[in-house]
């Protein structure tokens, strides 16, 4: 039998378990769910599915036309309160993305798609990680892993993510944007661009206007793109930040290495909210998520869009396939 994709329920509180169920007609012999039976089969009757659900221990006891869940932590509805933080929802996320990253690692499952879940309800629950990317990269044992954001219209990856503004500056440097630039060229090549056209974007306005606005273009990003160049990839830069996106957009790259989190993440979600997807990029597994939060506001209330959630395992399958 060919191998599931693991899809990971995130944080119980929030629309994961929802915007799951709502893939399952599509998905339901395609995946196997870790998270909670009991919060699942709440929803699975709230919402009329009426799917039979079926709980196994491993990949390989999945059967067909049922949706498979493996549930490490028997968290129930009636422990935490829908749409409101809770520690224990924080701790059983982490739970279920752990189980998860040890059968993908073990080559149980081909890829991992992961649903959201809370940071300060991750803290909350005992475990001190700015989001799922650190995670992903401490329990995989990986040291040069970055964030690609990947929907139809536009592509970024990001130098640096969950830092305060003022350590993404110190972290531009000419090391880092080389790593990250191979990483999302290798990604790019899995995903069969042939040859991945890549825009280096700068830190400061007009890319520093030659130095006027600053000068880490000039110390750090320039130099970059001069070493990637000489070994080989197709890259541009550094390009004045507030135009690179949308000649991105518009079909003159395939991908912006972005500097920041923000510089990246506002272009990518006002083009293309809906359909985002995250990847990790540098793991030695392939994960895929949603580009969206928990949704507190407005969870449990059978609303939550599944779009995202619908790409990411699309893209999963792409990658894994190639």
């Amino acid at each position: 039998m060919e191998k599931r994709l693991a899809v990971s329920m995130g944080d119980a509180a929030g629309v994961g378990p929802e915007i799951i169920l709502k893939i399952m007609d599509r998905y339901m012999n395609d995946v196997i769910i870790y998270g909670s039976f009991d919060v699942l089969d709440h929803y699975n009757h709230l919402f009329g599915y009426d799917y039979e659900l079926n709980r196994i221990n491993d990949p390989s006891e999945a059967v067909d036309d049922k949706v498979n869940i493996i549930d490490k932590s028997d968290l129930k509805f009636t422990d935490f309160e829908v749409g409101k933080l809770s520690p224990l929802c924080g701790n059983n996320a982490y739970l279920y993305l752990e189980a998860a990253i040890n059968d993908a690692l073990n080559k149980k499952v081909r890829a991992l798609v992961t649903c959201p879940l809370n940071k300060e309800a991750l803290r909350a629950g005992g475990y001190d990680y700015a989001g799922h990317t650190e995670i992903l990269g401490a329990l995989t044992n990986t040291k040069k892993y970055a964030m690609l954001l990947w929907s139809e219209k536009l592509k970024t990856i990001h130098v640096s993510t969950h830092v305060s503004l003022f350590n993404a500056i110190q972290r531009v440097k000419k090391e880092r944007i080389i790593e990250v630039s191979l990483l999302a060229n290798e990604i790019l090549t899995k995903a069969a661009y042939k040859k991945p056209r890549i825009a280096i974007a700068g830190l400061n306005p007009h890319a520093g206007e030659n130095g006027l606005f600053g000068d880490e273009e000039i110390k750090e990003i320039i130099p970059a793109v001069e070493e990637l160049k000489k070994i080989g990839l197709d890259v541009s830069g550094p390009i004045a930040p507030d135009t690179v996106f949308l000649r991105c957009y518009k079909g003159e790259y395939d991908l912006v290495v972005a500097m920041y989190h923000d510089q990246g993440h506002i272009p990518l979600k006002l083009m293309d909210f809906d359909g985002g997807v995250n990847i990790t990029c540098g793991l030695p597994i392939i994960r895929t998520s949603v580009d969206h939060g928990t949704a507190f506001d407005i969870a449990g209330k059978n609303i939550a869009r599944p779009d995202s959630l619908i790409k990411a395992i699309q893209v999963a399958n792409m990658i894994s396939n190639n």
